[in-house]
């Protein structure tokens, strides 16, 4: 057993000298499983261990599901890596029979290599995270930096739109669904929360000039654990930006979301991560912002959700991104809002001559 602990660590030092330590969602997500089905497997082949190895299994399995559902977080692998040592601790110590079967050997020896791969993509995992924080553009505003510079100047007759989000407002095409015939500019990057969309408000919606921007924003919040207060800040903070620069902030309603798709792919099991509480109490205080600083308030929710409080199956192929069909739902409610409000801008002309001239005219 010695030799295969040796190759273990030799192995995964070799992993991590090679640059390719940090394994991908699938790949870890794939060792991840077949390490909970060696605890299980070898629990079988000695006798007392699965009883022995029992606590430390049963917790591996919680950590491989919240895994499922939230791939690459760094503090659920330590979990899974602490179950998956403390196993084989306690497998040290339960007497082997004699003589141990050969499958049982190579199924330790392939849990133990297991262990010193995904202890390797942990430290990646680690390194990767200290090196986003680290990076000095952290709001990734190098994204959009040369399509800014190539766009012009609005023209007066065609009112620009900046639709400011996250991956949902990154993935719509919006001139496949309004046409070249409107000024909508798409500045949605995916994974983005709102500190990071404040913090792009100069760069990719102020200096664009536009005459209003759609901000849909908070579900990455709500998914990273941040304080709906935070969000609240963060959306504030940028409707004054707008204001103060003359541009009309508009604020979109969180979508709902659902576990429709989960059989598809673990993954998309969004309601663990994304409570349907949470997004109802966003969007609640998103109206009310709304309505006390007369704001439009562009209601997706409604129209995107079913009756039992969660986003439409056929609206979405992962339980969260709209797909097309989500996307035609979406789009007349905005454009709905962006026209009422420019319907608004417009005033009535008073034609000369009619009856209220005539007696204005009459009692001078």
């Amino acid at each position: 057993m010695k030799w295969l602990a040796c190759f273990g660590a030799v192995a995964a030092m070799a992993w991590a000298q090679s640059g390719d330590a940090l394994l991908s969602n699938q790949e870890a997500l794939k060792l991840e499983q077949r390490a909970v089905q060696l605890m299980e497997s070898t629990g079988l082949a000695v006798p007392g261990l699965a009883r022995a190895g029992a606590p430390a299994l049963e917790d591996a399995r919680q950590a491989l599901a919240n895994l499922e559902a939230a791939p690459q977080n760094a503090g659920i692998t330590f979990t899974l890596l602490g179950d998956m040592r403390a196993y084989l601790g306690v497998s040290d110590t339960v007497p082997k029979p004699f003589p141990f079967p050969e499958e049982g050997r190579r199924q330790f020896g392939e849990l133990r290599d297991a262990v010193d791969r995904l202890d390797s993509h942990f430290r990646a995992l680690l390194d990767s995270k200290d090196a986003q924080l680290r990076n000095p553009d952290r709001d990734n505003l190098k994204r959009y930096a040369e399509a800014n510079e190539k766009l012009g100047a609005p023209s007066p007759q065609k009112p620009r739109v900046v639709f400011l989000g996250d991956s949902i407002t990154d993935g719509w095409r919006l001139n496949e669904y309004y046409g070249s015939e409107r000024d909508f500019v798409n500045r949605g990057i995916g994974g983005q929360i709102t500190g990071e969309m404040l913090g792009r408000m100069k760069a990719d919606a102020i200096d664009l000039k536009p005459r209003f921007v759609l901000v849909l924003a908070g579900i990455n919040d709500l998914g990273r654990g941040v304080a709906v207060s935070t969000i609240e800040n963060n959306l504030s903070m940028i409707a004054d930006l707008a204001e103060a620069h003359h541009i009309e902030p508009m604020f979109a309603s969180l979508l709902p979301v659902s576990d429709y798709h989960k059989d598809v792919n673990p993954q998309y099991a969004r309601t663990a991560h994304l409570a349907p509480s949470k997004i109802l109490e966003v969007n609640g205080w998103l109206k009310s912002f709304c309505e006390q600083r007369h704001f439009p308030y562009v209601d997706y929710y409604s129209a995107l959700v079913d009756k039992a409080g969660f986003l439409q199956a056929d609206l979405a192929d992962d339980g969260l991104h709209p797909n097309s069909k989500g996307y035609r739902l979406m789009a007349p409610i905005a454009l709905a809002a962006i026209d009422n409000v420019t319907k608004s801008d417009v005033k009535p002309v008073k034609k000369k001559g009619g009856l209220r001239d005539w007696l204005q005219k009459e009692h001078k």
